[in-house]
């Protein structure tokens, strides 16, 4: 049965917000702090531009080439599957290496509650995944009952932090100005690792575009939905950081795991730091589950197309999920969590997706040939995505060079191993079906920001 396009602009620029904005704010901001100070704040501007260039690139991509998959399929029909498998190996290593990020970030949180040992560390983190994990498997469709709840507990905390600080800011500018004075005490030699880190948590973008025959007036309300939904995430984002930078001296946030949580006790007390700690625990639990599910996709696909190895195929019988994929996953970040830091996966995960993004770029010069439409920019846009790509690329450090160039060629031989194939043409066409895109695509609606803003859209109209 053929579904009703009709996804309307706020429909669109509601996924977009929802698919970018997780529980990267429970992080990021400790991590920068070290290395630019104050300042920082204006990288997570100089962020939001860049992500907004390279999610105006997949949403053209995605206008012309309305298919699952990502710069998987992009790549593969502007050249062909070695190249698109290129793209979509590095696009899920750095998926992968995300997934880790979200278990340590529980751990450190969890802390403030129950001191943990080393041994307990390892242990809450393996439940965590696991979890989340057997989640994805076997109670999807329950865990979309209650998302509605979480959303609001996710948001609550971070709401009521931006709220309270802005007050507190109106109404005694002094601490606010004593903490963004200097501006840039560490100067900007720092500026590209920092802005590596933080364009992490725009990451996501690629996530919110839709296949064009799913939108009403494509041609207008994609563009439109993607800038609209990265000025309300950059909203946010200078919001929270702008309370986080001003109530706490960088210094102070440089020296911790858990930058919220003396946000939150600083504005709050004691009670605050637990609303903020419970919060941080809610949302990073959130975003890994939706992370976890949307990598073992990934793998599906290229799987179902013959050039990833055929378990990451298996589909359970009862349930429907890609439990093969989702299991090797979760072992995967299981054991990068015990040998990598937060900073180092997050800076590894960006060289990768950085990759995958400029072989993307290069992709939609190719598709947006000998096209009737023109969409605004579409010349012009790829190429600053391709700097911008090669920037971040070269901001990140000598052993992401190394290693990730060294990753990116391990795909290689796996795909001279595992190609050519026939590919599982039943599994393929039910996955890339507009149908099954479709449902997929709504999820998104639900997540985080996203779903507080269709409430108030639900009320006012």
């Amino acid at each position: 049965m053929e579904l009703r396009r009709d996804l309307s602009l706020f429909d669109l620029t509601n996924i977009v917000v929802g698919s970018i904005i997780g529980a990267d704010i429970y992080v990021a901001s400790a991590l920068t702090a070290g290395l630019i100070g104050p300042f920082a704040i204006m990288v997570w501007i100089a962020a939001a531009v860049c992500a907004t260039v390279l999610a105006l690139v997949f949403a053209y991509c995605s206008y012309y080439l309305p298919l699952v998959g990502g710069p998987f399929a992009y790549v593969s029909e502007a050249f062909d599957d070695f190249y698109g498998f290129i793209a979509g190996w590095s696009l899920w290593i750095a998926e992968i290496l995300s997934l880790p990020v979200f278990a340590i970030a529980f751990t450190q949180y969890l802390g403030f509650f129950i001191p943990l040992s080393t041994l307990q560390q390892i242990l809450v983190k393996g439940l965590f995944l696991a979890a989340l994990t057997l989640v994805n498997i076997f109670g999807v469709k329950a865990a979309g009952r209650v998302n509605d709840l979480l959303t609001m507990v996710k948001l609550l905390p971070l709401l009521a932090l931006v709220v309270v600080g802005l007050g507190t800011f109106a109404l005694g500018p002094g601490r606010f100005v004593a903490n963004y004075t200097p501006l840039a005490p560490l100067g900007f030699a720092n500026f590209g690792t920092a802005l590596v880190l933080i364009f992490w948590a725009y990451v996501g973008f690629e996530l919110g575009t839709f296949p064009a025959s799913e939108v009403k007036d494509p041609k207008r309300n994609i563009p439109k939905a993607i800038i609209s939904g990265m000025v309300i995430v950059t909203a946010f984002y200078l919001a929270t950081n702008f309370v986080v930078f001003g109530t706490v001296p960088w210094e102070t946030l440089a020296g911790t795991n858990t930058p919220l949580v003396l946000v939150g006790a600083a504005l709050f007390g004691g009670v605050g730091a637990a609303f903020m700690t419970a919060g941080a625990l809610v949302s990073v639990s959130g975003s890994d589950e939706s992370g976890i599910l949307g990598t073992a996709r990934l793998s599906y696909a290229m799987a179902i197309d013959g050039l990833f190895p055929k378990v990451f195929s298996l589909v359970h019988p009862r349930y429907g999920t890609p439990f093969a994929a989702l299991v090797i996953e979760g072992v995967i970040a299981f054991f990068l969590s015990l040998v990598a830091g937060i900073s180092g996966l997050i800076s590894f995960a960006v060289f990768n997706l950085a990759f995958s993004f400029l072989v993307t770029c290069l992709a939609l010069t190719i598709l947006s040939l000998g096209k009737k439409d023109t969409l605004h920019g579409q010349r012009i846009l790829p190429w600053i995505g391709i700097a911008i790509c090669i920037y971040l690329l070269i901001s990140t450090s000598f052993f992401d060079k190394l290693v990730g160039g060294l990753v990116i060629l391990a795909g290689v031989p796996i795909y001279v191993f595992f190609s050519p194939k026939t590919d599982i043409y039943h599994l393929k066409e039910l996955f890339i079906s507009e149908e099954a895109i479709f449902v997929r695509r709504m999820e998104r609606q639900r997540r985080f920001l996203a779903n507080l803003l269709r409430i108030l859209h639900e009320i006012i109209s």
